[in-house]
């Protein structure tokens, strides 16, 4: 019989893998606007683990569309998306909406 908890993922593994992509970024300076971004917002006076938690944010919205097969990654999109953190990926501007 299948356990349907399993079926779901392990959210600890999900993050885990997440937060190594995102430090092999960091390591490999590839692409550089991840460093960038680490650097920009602990200037900003974000803790590393804030820091690393915005970035994965703006990798999972490209990841996530990959994985459904929904939309190819967009490595230009995930750039802008770095960029513009703090500010989450899915905020609107206030002229939006």
């Amino acid at each position: 019989m299948t356990d349907p908890v399993a079926d779901k993922g392990d959210p600890a593994r999900a993050r885990a893998a997440l937060l190594e992509v995102i430090e092999k970024q960091i390591a490999d300076n590839d692409p550089p606007e991840t460093r960038h971004t680490l650097e920009r917002l602990l200037k900003l006076g974000y803790t590393r683990e804030g820091c690393l938690k915005f970035i994965a944010s703006a990798l999972i919205g490209e990841l996530f569309g990959a994985l459904k097969g929904q939309a190819k990654y967009d490595e230009k999109r995930y750039v802008a998306n770095l960029k513009a953190l703090p500010k989450l990926p899915w905020e609107k501007d206030e002229a939006e909406g």
